[in-house]
């Protein structure tokens, strides 16, 4: 009798637990599956409609990041590699992420009907401001590229409190001069939209070689529905107004400059970097990068922006992954002052060390 009723109990309990377990597993990965795709909202600001995307929970306990694309991407084209890439999850889960498409922008926009204007980057800016709110952040570290890295320096200089630090790939921060105008003219008669966007990403080599990320992204602009509203947001960048910055006049927050070798925007990035603050600027040129690092080189800019976030105070060392612990990487800094000096550090396989403190503006080349 004892042994019937305990086989009755085993067939009775057996598939409760297992369709518990079953639904903590189907939730997990419900939630997962949400974190991953992103939560996306039609901000609405005093200057129209923002489409947003929020990847984690609204954490405000910390900042939060706060992406902005560049001309001829979306928040997906842009950020999606460097954000999915393996080693970046270290900082993913601990911070939340708030990637901002321009007007019309973004993948499926309606195209805008003729005459219409176009927000200035000015504007744009001004737009940044609700989506905190909205979020109910108050501050957030600004990752922006290209066209985004200059809207973010707008929104950066009019609300400095708001922004912790600010990691800008590909900046330009001055107006076109009458040169660039004339030769922005002759482009848009000899070239097609495409060809033209295409030359602001990528360096001349890697459109020469046509490599694989070339194709996908000239692919991609070319059979994209709303090209008449890329085409808007082109014309308004290159209409942009210098940001007059100096030494005097300049970002009171962390910026780490991050540019590729060759990359259209070397020298811009470079005249950037003399006019900040140098005790609180870094200045990463990356090998091999070409027009875009944050796709083709994301596991160097991972471990740059892991310890422009430890220098922040938001990850102790102990957080670094192996990425940072056992890879050797050699830095080669050099001071940009009058009587520079160099020093070249060399981080070991033994880990554990603190890359140097930004008391001045530095180069490094990775």
């Amino acid at each position: 009798m004892t042994t019937e009723m305990q086989e009755i109990t085993i067939t009775e309990d057996k598939p409760l637990l297992t369709a518990q377990a079953d639904a903590g597993k189907e939730a997990e990965l419900a939630a997962r599956i949400l974190l991953d795709q992103g939560q996306e909202h039609n901000v609405e600001t005093p200057h129209g409609v923002l489409r947003v995307t929020l990847h984690g929970t609204r954490n405000s306990r910390r900042p939060a990041i706060l992406t902005f694309h560049d001309v001829g991407l979306d928040s997906k084209s842009c950020f999606l590699p460097l954000f999915k890439f393996e080693e970046m999850q270290e900082i993913v889960k601990n911070f939340t992420l708030i990637h901002i498409d321009a007007p019309g922008q973004e993948d499926g926009a309606a195209v805008y009907p003729a005459g219409y204007q176009y927000p200035s980057m000015e504007t744009i800016a001004e737009m940044i401001p609700a989506v905190l709110q909205f979020f109910n952040f108050r501050t957030v570290i600004g990752v922006g590229v290209g066209a985004g890295a200059y809207i973010l320096s707008r929104f950066t200089l009019a609300n400095p409190d708001s922004v912790e630090g600010l990691v800008l790939v590909n900046i330009d921060t001055n107006a076109r001069g009458w040169m660039d105008w004339a030769a922005q003219k002759l482009s848009s008669v000899t070239s097609s939209l495409t060809e033209q966007i295409m030359s602001h990403l990528f360096s001349q080599e890697e459109l020469s070689s046509n490599t694989d990320v070339v194709q996908s992204h000239r692919d991609r602009i070319n059979k994209a529905p709303h090209l008449p509203n890329i085409e808007l947001f082109w014309k308004n960048y290159n209409s942009r107004k210098d940001l007059n910055l100096d030494r005097s006049c300049t970002f009171k927050c962390p910026v780490m400059l991050v540019v590729g070798d060759q990359a259209p925007y070397e020298d811009a990035a470079v005249e950037c970097n003399s006019k900040l603050d140098p005790t609180t600027t870094s200045f990463l040129k990356m090998a091999d990068a070409g027009g875009l690092p944050q796709l083709t080189q994301p596991a160097k800019l991972t471990e740059a922006f892991k310890y422009f976030i430890q220098g922040m105070g938001y990850m102790a060392s102990s957080c670094m992954t192996r990425l940072s612990r056992s890879r050797t990487t050699s830095l080669s800094s050099s001071y940009s002052m009058e009587g520079s000096r160099s020093r070249t550090l060399s981080q070991g396989s033994q880990g554990g060390q603190m890359p140097p403190s930004p008391s001045q503006t530095m180069e490094v080349s990775c």
